[in-house]
């Protein structure tokens, strides 16, 4: 049986906007909310871009190009730890063969 979804009350450039949300993931969504709040305000701080709509926008868009450089460098980090350890796996099968040899 599945917990009942709460609705949350979220401030975001002094506006309240009511969202749904799994039980257990309140936090997350409250830090989500404060963290979008602090770009857009910071956007809006440099004056260069007027509306909430553009500013929105914006701090998206840096959201998701800071998402897609993260991912991507998970990935080049993950590919990285893979051919090390196709390296080390070489290693360790050169050693056993050495070992093997020198048993016979």
């Amino acid at each position: 049986m599945s917990k009942a979804v709460k609705t949350i009350a979220v401030t975001i450039l002094d506006k309240e906007y009511r969202v749904s949300c799994q039980p257990g993931e309140e936090e997350a969504l409250l830090a989500s909310a404060m963290e979008l709040d602090e770009r857009m305000r910071a956007i809006r701080q440099t004056g260069k871009i007027i509306g909430t709509e553009r500013i929105a926008v914006m701090a998206a868009l840096n959201m998701a190009h800071e998402l897609l450089m993260m991912n991507k460098e998970c990935d080049e980090g993950d590919a990285s730890l893979e051919r090390r350890m196709r390296s080390l796996q070489d290693k360790v099968e050169v050693a056993l063969h050495q070992f093997n040899q020198l048993e016979l």
